[in-house]
């Protein structure tokens, strides 16, 4: 059994404050300023160079790749780190398109982050083939995967609602219809159980800064499926993702399998910090994550709804249809998310009337999720939004 107490001891988290943002932004495990000090001063400041070959740097986006791997459901030694998580989407999606040449639709849905849709939109204007991104209501999808469809473009986890799709009967849809599927889990990576293996997913990417608490800026994943591994040809010929990146041949040579995803140079000390989250989670099993992010989850919603009567429940009711987060709609959603955060609890808005609260059972407990709740209808009951300081949007909502 998890001992979420002890987990929770892992992270530092201010005095005063409740943190329901990690699925913008984990904490900061308390391990990781001495993991990032320690490469800084044992091997980027003593070994140099050498630290690529010695430390092991080189090699560790591979490492790393696999104990995420576990985390969802992917095979062994078919997960990579680095770069950005749009740049994966862009690779992820080229390589698809590569692979179902004569097909020219990529299937998409509203509820899609907006920067996949953006990656998508750029490479259908690089290729210049005759491409389109048909962009339909998440609910819809299943209907819209025809024989024209060369791949869909799915975040499993609707970031504004929660809405969770259902990945294995979507992949296997597509399947059916000759398409490969796509799945981005930014928002299902650390929060929910994901079985790529099972699934037959042919491809996923992921962002490593929100459920799994590598920081800000910390680098993306992506997977390749096996039979594609060796297949696939990447639009982003990087120079580590050459076969022999030292040979310095002039001429592009993809490496073998997932190491032909590579792109640029890892980051290194970005990844340290990565690490030390990763040893918190090898003590955790997903099954048992979920089970209370659903108990927390609904907790939340009870007392809010039983509090705050003009606030909307955006995600979905049923748990088995959501991810790990709890939104609400209000005209006001933005003030009034500034008036929680002015109070300790931290939340965040999406425009244009989304309020967001992550749950996150590694460092929030019961006592977390009441309190929460309670600032939330003390904000409401009061119409703080209306106060003049919480109506001051900067560039970051």
């Amino acid at each position: 059994m998890i001992d979420f107490k002890r987990l929770k001891d892992d992270f530092h988290l201010p005095e005063g404050v409740t943190y329901l943002d990690g699925n913008s932004l984990g904490p900061l495990p308390k391990t990781a300023a001495a993991r990032m000090a320690a490469v800084m001063q044992a091997e980027w400041g003593d070994m140099l160079i050498t630290g690529w070959n010695r430390a092991g740097w080189m090699d560790q986006p591979r490492r790393l790749g696999d104990r995420i791997a576990r985390l969802i459901g992917a095979e062994p030694g078919h997960v990579v780190l680095g770069d950005t998580l749009s740049i994966k989407v862009y690779q992820a999606l080229a390589a698809a398109l590569a692979l179902r040449p004569d097909r020219k639709v990529i299937l998409s849905d509203t509820g899609n982050f907006p920067s996949d849709l953006y990656m998508a939109e750029g490479l259908i204007r690089t290729l210049d083939r005759g491409h389109e991104l048909r962009v339909v209501a998440p609910d819809k999808v299943s209907d819209h995967i025809t024989d024209e469809v060369a791949a869909t473009l799915l975040t499993e986890v609707d970031y504004r609602t929660g809405h969770l799709h259902n990945m294995a009967q979507l992949t296997e849809k597509a399947h059916n219809s000759g398409a490969l599927a796509i799945w981005d889990l930014a928002h299902s990576a650390g929060a929910i159980p994901v079985d790529l293996q099972g699934c037959s997913a042919d491809f996923a990417v992921g962002c490593t800064y929100k459920y799994l608490n590598g920081g800000p800026g910390a680098p993306a994943f992506i997977y390749v499926a096996p039979r594609y591994a060796d297949r696939v040809d990447p639009a982003l010929s990087g120079w580590l993702g050459h076969a022999a990146p030292f040979a310095f041949d002039p001429r592009y040579q993809p490496g073998p399998g997932i190491e032909r995803m590579r792109v640029g140079t890892p980051p290194v000390l970005a990844m340290a910090a990565l690490e030390a989250a990763l040893d918190i989670w090898d003590r955790v099993e997903m099954d048992a994550v979920r089970a209370r992010s659903i108990a927390l989850s609904q907790r939340f919603i009870e007392r809010v709804e039983r509090a705050c009567p003009t606030l909307t429940l955006a995600s979905p009711r049923d748990p088995e249809n959501r991810g790990s987060q709890v939104s609400f709609r209000f005209e006001h959603g933005f003030a009034a998310m500034q008036a929680c955060i002015a109070q300790g609890v931290i939340g965040d808005f999406r425009a244009p009337d989304i309020m967001r609260f992550g749950i996150t059972p590694l460092y929030l407990d019961e006592a977390d999720i009441d309190r929460a709740a309670a600032v939330l209808a003390k904000v409401m009951a009061e119409k703080q939004w209306e106060n003049a300081e919480f109506q001051q949007q900067g560039r970051v909502t």
